[in-house]
C-alpha cells in the first residue's frame, strides 16, 4: 500500500497568521512536524498541501529549500486540495495531518494507522472521541473513502474541514476511534493563537536543553514540571465546525 501523510499548510490563518513558519530555535514549526513524520516506520511519503495563493509562496519555497514534496490547490476547499493531492501521489491510504501540530509524536500517527490496517476500517482516527492531547491529531482513512467524499460532500463544513462527511455517516463508512489508555484531552499542544505558540515555544525549548525526542512522555513530564504552563493556553477554544 502505498501510504501518503498530507499536512495542510497556509500562511493565511485567521488568529495567526504564518504560524507554520514562526521559528523555535531557528527551526520552522513545519520543521519540526516534517521532521518527526520523515520517522515514521509506515508512511511511504509526505507531502505538503499547501493553496495557489500568492501568499503561499513562502511555503512553496520553504519546501523546495528542504527537497520536500508539496502540492497547490484550492484554499477553501480543502477536500478538494486533499483529493487532488492524493491523486497526485497516487495514494492508496491517506493520512490526514494539519501542520499548526508541531510536536506530532510519530509513533501515534504510526499506531492510528497500523489499527487502520489491523481492522480493515475505512476510517480511523483518534479525534473521534478526544483521549490524546489536541496536537497529536490523525486521521486515516482509505483512497475509496475520499474518492466517494469528494464526488458527496457539498455542505461547506465537509469541503473546510476534508473529513467530516466520512464520520457523519457510519451508515457509509466502516468508522475506527482509536483511544488512549489514560485520557489527556485537557492538553493543547496545537498552535492557533500567540498564546498557543508560547506554549510549544516553552516545551521544544524544554526538550531541546535536556537532549529529549518530541514525543509524548517527554512532552508530559515537560509539563508535570512546570504545572503553571498549562495554564498559558487554557483558555483557548478550538474553532467549531
Amino acid at each position: 500500500m502505498n501510504i501518503v501523510a498530507i499536512t495542510q499548510s497556509r500562511m493565511g490563518s485567521t488568529r495567526l497568521p504564518g504560524k507554520v513558519l514562526k521559528k523555535v530555535n531557528k527551526k520552522t514549526l513545519l520543521d519540526y512536524q516534517l521532521d518527526s513524520l520523515q520517522k515514521s516506520k509506515l508512511l511511504t511519503q509526505v507531502v505538503v498541501a499547501t493553496t495557489t495563493e500568492s501568499s503561499d509562496d513562502a511555503i512553496v519555497k520553504f519546501c523546495e529549500k528542504r527537497h520536500q514534496a508539496y502540492f497547490r490547490g484550492s484554499e477553501n476547499n480543502v477536500l478538494e486540495r486533499y483529493y487532488l493531492t492524493a491523486k497526485q501521489y497516487k495514494a492508496d491510504v491517506v493520512v490526514r495531518i494539519t501542520s499548526d501540530c508541531p510536536v506530532i509524536d510519530v509513533e501515534i500517527v504510526d499506531h492510528v494507522i497500523q489499527q487502520f490496517i489491523n481492522h480493515q476500517v475505512d476510517y480511523a482516527s483518534n479525534t473521534l472521541e478526544r483521549t490524546y492531547p489536541r496536537g497529536m491529531d490523525t486521521e486515516v482513512f482509505s483512497m475509496k473513502a475520499l474518492e466517494k467524499a469528494y464526488a458527496g460532500a457539498s455542505e461547506q463544513k465537509e469541503l473546510e474541514h476534508v473529513t467530516p462527511f466520512i464520520y457523519f455517516r457510519p451508515q457509509l463508512f466502516k468508522l475506527l476511534s482509536i483511544k488512549n489508555d489514560i485520557n489527556y484531552s485537557k492538553y493543547r499542544w496545537t498552535v492557533d493563537t500567540d498564546e498557543d505558540f508560547k506554549l510549544i515555544e516553552n516545551l521544544i525549548g524544554f526538550l531541546s536543553l535536556q537532549s529529549k525526542e518530541i514525543n509524548l512522555h517527554n512532552l508530559l513530564t515537560a509539563m508535570d514540571r512546570h504545572e503553571d504552563w498549562y495554564d498559558i493556553n487554557a483558555h483557548i477554544e478550538q474553532k467549531k465546525l
